[in-house]
């Protein structure tokens, strides 16, 4: 089950908690969906910053012994897929640094297009980096300027250009910071007197915590003991909130950009039965992104939605595979068919998204092993045909089945007996945006709108800049 995008990152930071460690923990825990290579967290005591993190999950990577290491009422969290940078635990974030007995430490959710240029920029001025992450940069530039933490931050990034929700933890401050084009979500909470900032608001739920409202895109939020105040350092740009996040990264329960999650992949579903009808017999999810958006389909179409596939929630990161394949081995660790609901229908399949069609093509013959009669694949996205460069791990562009493949042999690969995507005209409808003002939808028109460095390896690509 890997041919889908990959979740760019989450962040959670709080201030002002007694346990700051373990609400972050939690949160981070929330979030885990964002990114499942590595997780770590820094707390501050009002003196020093501390640091625990390591590959894995969240609870794999925390105990009770490694909470306990980390003392201080104020924190920052990150859960790592890495886009920018190899794996390892050099690249995990928080990074803390110290620099002329000020510490900090940073956790950056998005990607910098212009990283590698500013990279061979510091280097030539004798900058040493410790990782290969283009969110190591950040600090680099911070170094060199002046004034306080926050001058310094705003200084900074005036520099940077891409997707960045930024959070800063300084021996005093807990600083939030969204790109001027807002690409990545952010947004600010509260706890009693203790105050948030977190990638999606499904992280204040698990620690009863109150959502206040969305960083604004060019927003920088400072926290400390005066309180929350609120700068916009950065010039004015076009808003170009992914609009990816609605269709599969965000977490269903969760406000993105102002909208229920749950309520525009439901609304994708109803856009997807009235775009794309079929005569049949039973709609199901590909579980557990596509089930709002089934629930739509159903309700629009009148056809009965149920479960024909039930996933696992138990699978690791490594496996050992039998020496004596198996059918559809990597699908079935996931995804398993229920026989008595699929035998002798026509079934509707609706998944979020097809990124290659090989997992496509596994869950098709596995359905159709299990006894479906005739298998439609709906799909509650345009087809994905360019690759994100700002947060998303996308692969090539020759890699996607879309790209280089026209609707039929689409659908003669993944062995379906009819593909329907939705129209960029109904998702953007979807999230209430009728002309897809606001969003950037790059990955299904190439539409980018930030211009790319020369080097960039997207310098063929057609830019719309902003």
């Amino acid at each position: 089950m890997t041919d889908k995008l990959k979740e760019e990152c989450g962040i959670f930071g709080v201030f002002g908690a007694s346990e700051a460690a373990n609400l972050t923990y939690l949160g981070l825990h929330a979030l885990q969906h964002r990114g499942q290579e590595a997780a770590g967290i820094v707390t501050s005591d009002g003196s020093q910053l501390h640091i625990q993190k390591d590959l894995g999950l969240v609870q794999d990577v925390f105990d009770a012994a490694r909470l306990n290491k980390l003392p201080g009422d104020r924190a920052i969290g990150h859960v790592r897929y890495g886009t920018a940078g190899d794996g390892g635990i050099k690249n995990a974030q928080p990074f803390a640094v110290d620099y002329g007995n000020q510490p900090i430490a940073l956790a950056h959710n998005g990607h910098l297009i212009n990283a590698e240029n500013l990279r061979r920029e510091l280097e030539g001025q004798g900058a040493i980096f410790f990782s290969s992450s283009d969110t190591e940069v950040i600090l680099h530039l911070i170094a060199r300027e002046a004034g306080e933490p926050a001058d310094r931050i705003a200084a900074a990034l005036q520099r940077v250009e891409g997707a960045y929700s930024l959070l800063f933890l300084t021996d005093r401050q807990l600083i939030g910071v969204r790109d001027p084009r807002g690409f990545r979500p952010l947004i600010l909470g509260r706890r009693g007197s203790s105050h948030i900032l977190a990638s999606e608001t499904c992280a204040l739920g698990l620690i009863d915590a109150e959502f206040v409202r969305e960083v604004q895109p060019g927003e920088m939020v400072i926290i400390d003991e005066e309180g929350v105040r609120s700068f916009f350092p950065f010039p004015t740009r076009p808003l170009a909130r992914c609009i990816f996040e609605h269709v599969y990264f965000a977490r269903p329960d969760s406000i993105v950009f102002g909208q229920s999650v749950y309520a525009t992949r439901v609304e994708m579903g109803r856009e997807l039965a009235r775009q794309h009808p079929v005569e049949a017999d039973l709609v199901i999810p590909v579980p557990d992104s596509g089930v709002p958006a089934a629930i739509g389909y159903a309700e629009e179409s009148g056809i009965p939605f149920g479960l024909g596939l039930v996933r696992s929630h138990y699978v690791g990161r490594t496996f050992i595979e039998p020496t004596q394949s198996i059918r559809h081995f990597g699908v079935r660790l996931k995804l398993s068919p229920i026989a008595d609901v699929l035998r002798g229908k026509r079934i509707v399949v609706v998944d979020d998204s097809i990124v290659r069609g090989t997992t496509s093509r596994k869950i098709v013959k596995m359905l159709r092993s299990a006894g479906a009669r005739e298998i439609h694949l709906r799909v509650s996205s345009p087809p994905t045909v360019w690759p994100c460069f700002y947060g998303i791990d996308t692969p090539n562009r020759q890699e996607l089945i879309a790209a280089s493949h026209t609707l039929d042999e689409i659908t003669r690969y993944v062995t379906a007996d009819s593909i329907g995507y939705l129209s960029l005209e109904g998702l953007r409808r979807a999230v209430g945006s009728e002309d897809g003002s606001g969003y950037c939808d790059a990955c299904f028109t190439g539409r980018y709108p930030i211009r790319f460095p020369s080097e960039a390896p997207a310098r063929h690509l057609k830019v719309v800049e902003g």
